[in-house]
C-alpha cells in the first residue's frame, strides 16, 4: 500500500488486517468472534467482518466504538436484528475500552448485487477485515477513486439530511445528541473526503487526514470540516455544533457533490 491507499496496480487496497488490531483490543475482537458464531451459526452467517479504527490499528481505548458487519444468507430479520442488539450490549457491557458496538446485518445477495457494486461490494473488498466465513471479496473487483465510487458511496447526503434534522429534534439528552453528533461528523466527513477523492487519487479512512485533504480544494470549508472530524472522534451534546453541521455544512455539502458527482442511484 502506497501512502494514498493504493495497491501497486493503482486500486484501493485493503485498509485494516486482524494483525493490525491493538493489543488492548484483542479480546473484545475474539469475545465478538465467539459470540457471532455461537448466536448466528452456519445456517444463518455466510461471514462476519471487522472495520473502523480497530483493524485499522489506530483505535483508543476507552474512546473508540467497535464495528461489525455480517453478511446473512438471507435477508435479515427481526429475530436477527435482536440477537444483533443482544450481542452489541454483552459486549459492550463487558469490555470497557470500547465506547459502543454496531453490527450492520446485510445479505449475501445484497452485498454481491449490481446495485450495490460500488458501495456495499467496496464497503467489503475494500473496507472491512474478514473475521469469519469466506471472504466475500473474492467476488468482487478492485475499486479504483473513481467519480462513480465517489456517488455511490456518499453521493445521497441531500437524502440523509431531512433524517439527522428530524433526531435533531427529538433528541431530549446530551447522550442522544452525542449520539447523533458522532454519526453526523463522520458522514460529513467521508463525504467531504468522497468529494475530492477522484482529483486526489487516493483512498483514506483517517478523519484528520480526509479533512486536511477537503480543505485542499474548499479552503473556505476547511475549518467547519475540521469540527466535522473533531465531533466524529469525540462526539458533542452541543446542539449549535449540531446545527452547523446538519444546517450550514451539510447542505452545501450535498449540493456540491450533486453538482460535480450527480446523485447516487435510488434504492428500493
Amino acid at each position: 500500500m502506497n501512502r494514498r491507499g493504493l495497491d501497486h496496480d493503482g486500486t484501493i487496497a485493503r485498509e485494516g488486517a486482524l494483525d493490525r488490531v491493538p493489543a488492548a483490543f484483542v479480546p473484545v475482537v475474539a469475545a465478538a468472534r465467539t459470540h457471532i458464531a455461537d448466536t448466528f451459526g452456519p445456517t444463518r452467517l455466510h461471514s462476519a467482518y471487522l472495520y473502523g479504527s480497530i483493524p485499522r490499528g489506530t483505535a483508543t481505548p476507552g474512546v473508540s466504538d467497535l464495528d461489525l458487519q455480517l453478511a446473512l444468507h438471507n435477508e435479515p430479520t427481526e429475530a436477527d436484528r435482536a440477537d444483533a442488539k443482544t450481542i452489541e450490549a454483552t459486549l459492550n457491557h463487558a469490555f470497557p475500552q470500547i465506547d459502543g458496538v454496531g453490527i450492520l446485518l446485510t445479505s449475501t445477495e445484497d452485498l454481491l448485487s449490481d446495485l450495490e457494486r460500488h458501495d456495499g461490494g467496496f464497503f467489503i473488498a475494500c473496507l472491512c477485515t474478514p473475521l469469519l466465513g469466506p471472504d466475500l471479496a473474492e467476488q468482487l473487483p478492485r475499486y479504483r477513486p473513481t467519480a462513480l465510487l465517489a456517488r455511490e458511496t456518499n453521493g445521497d447526503l441531500a437524502r440523509v439530511l431531512p433524517r439527522w434534522r428530524a433526531k435533531a429534534a427529538e433528541a431530549a439528552t446530551d447522550s442522544d445528541r452525542q449520539t447523533l453528533s458522532r454519526l453526523v461528523g463522520r458522514r460529513i466527513v467521508r463525504t467531504g473526503f468522497t468529494l475530492i477523492m477522484p482529483r486526489w487519487g487516493g483512498w483514506t479512512s483517517d478523519l484528520n487526514q480526509s479533512a486536511a485533504l477537503f480543505g485542499r480544494y474548499y479552503p473556505e470549508r476547511v475549518e467547519q470540516m475540521r469540527i466535522a472530524a473533531s465531533i466524529g472522534r469525540a462526539p458533542s451534546p452541543d446542539p449549535a455544533v449540531l446545527g452547523m453541521l446538519i444546517n450550514d455544512l451539510g447542505p452545501w455539502l450535498a449540493a456540491e457533490y450533486t453538482a460535480v458527482h450527480g446523485e447516487k442511484a435510488p434504492r428500493p
